[in-house]
């Protein structure tokens, strides 16, 4: 932030500014305590109580693990538990101690004994977080979550993370997701600072390559979800079920805002790394978030961004989800940081107006997970407020330089000055 000097007063040099961010995640982590059960993390109702049937699930584990992590490297007491607590779900009941991997939940007791790209990014992101947090048996999880991502998910040949295996890893999806592949992306910039190991950052820029600068690049800079196994696009994937919480159909206007922001952090972290960086990563981050500001906010009447769209660009599910304002947000300050151009300072005062009318529930804590198209608050997509990294990670970003990743940067932040 001391290099940031943009040509008009910006928000993110006001120290009331970073004061309110500041607040605003102590709040959001006082809320998210309360969702330690003893296999892990479970999901808070809206009034941040754990239900009766609450169970541990991989995914909020993870989260609430890389999270906890953060605010422990910050200096913050009574969090080093917690992360401990994670930890040890993720290195216990939530791992498959026959086969390896993760299960989604604790046990597979939803059924499900998949193992699934997408939580075991989120398991290496929260790996390396806590190694970065010094806590007790992190190392061995990193260690574990690298093994499992190089055995079986990363595809050399492709450039990219495989989606699915059955327990065994005997049997595998025939699908490809860009949801996966984006948290990869993140994990790796993560891996890549914490190993000190090249390998990620040449990873994630070959998921870019393919994910943004091919597919999405030619889709008018709309991020295509779903792909056959060669990585052939599945346009009409899930159109009986456009809704669904992590494949939903057609395009999804919040993923490309957090496509928007990886997309400068890797920049940052191969340029800071020395590696031939191509200028094409910042180009594409610039027009992601164009076109999604074009065709997510405010496309109904009404302000806000949709949660998809179809490839007409027309809203399909017009609910307003709060991860996908948080993403919006956090890609206008990188993009800010980035450019000094004043029109992310303008889009960036924006959505966190509309998050703080709207989402910030300052009655009962946190932040309502989803509107209404009237945004009235609604759950008929996620139920409760069981997301704390989302709108945790809005409020870091801004204070952050955007390399290295969130958690080495916190640490090296603490860092005493050199005498």
């Amino acid at each position: 932030m001391d290099t940031f000097h943009p040509g008009f007063s910006s928000w993110l040099n006001a120290p009331a500014h970073q004061q309110w961010l500041a607040a605003e995640g102590l709040r959001l982590l006082d809320f998210a305590k309360a969702s330690k059960l003893p296999e892990g993390f479970g999901n808070l109702d809206e009034r941040g109580h754990l239900p009766v049937n609450a169970q541990a699930e991989t995914m909020n584990t993870a989260r609430m693990t890389h999270s906890f992590a953060m605010a422990h490297i910050q200096g913050l007491p009574g969090f080093a538990e917690l992360v401990d607590h994670g930890i040890a779900a993720l290195r216990g009941p939530l791992r498959d101690a026959l086969h390896g991997g993760w299960f989604a939940a604790a046990g597979h007791r939803d059924d499900n004994t998949g193992k699934n790209a997408y939580l075991h990014a989120f398991v290496a992101l929260a790996a390396s977080s806590a190694v970065v947090a010094q806590r007790p048996g992190a190392q061995a999880l990193l260690d574990d979550a690298i093994d499992i991502i190089d055995r079986y998910f990363w595809s050399e040949e492709e450039g990219a993370m495989r989606e699915f295996f059955n327990r065994d890893w005997s049997e595998e999806e025939a699908y490809r997701g860009a949801n996966s592949n984006m948290h990869a992306t993140e994990a790796f910039l993560a891996l890549a600072d914490v190993t000190e190991d090249p390998r990620w950052l040449i990873r994630a820029q070959r998921i870019v390559e393919r994910v943004i600068h091919g597919h999405a690049a030619a889709n008018g800079y709309r991020v295509i979800e779903h792909f056959d196994r060669d990585w052939q696009p599945l346009r009409d994937y899930n159109h009986a079920n456009p809704a669904d919480g992590f494949r939903p159909y057609g395009t999804t206007p919040g993923h490309g805002f957090e496509w928007a922001r990886l997309l400068l952090h890797l920049e940052a972290a191969r340029v800071q790394a020395g590696m031939l960086t191509p200028g094409w990563l910042a180009t594409d981050a610039q027009k992601l978030f164009e076109n999604n500001c074009r065709h997510g906010w405010d496309v109904d009447g009404a302000p806000g961004i949709v949660y998809t769209l179809d490839w007409d660009n027309q809203a399909v599910v017009r609910h307003r989800l709060h991860w996908t304002h948080a993403e919006a947000s956090a890609a206008a300050s990188a993009l800010l940081k980035r450019t000094g151009e004043a029109q992310y300072e303008t889009w960036y005062r924006l959505f966190w107006e509309f998050c703080e009318t709207h989402f910030i529930d300052r009655c009962d804590g946190s932040w309502h997970h989803e509107l209404s198209p009237q945004n009235l608050p609604s759950a008929d997509i996620w139920l409760g407020k069981p997301d704390l990294y989302h709108a945790w990670q809005a409020v870091l970003i801004p204070r952050l330089p955007l390399a290295p990743s969130m958690a080495t940067a916190l640490a090296q932040v603490s860092r005493p000055a050199p005498v």
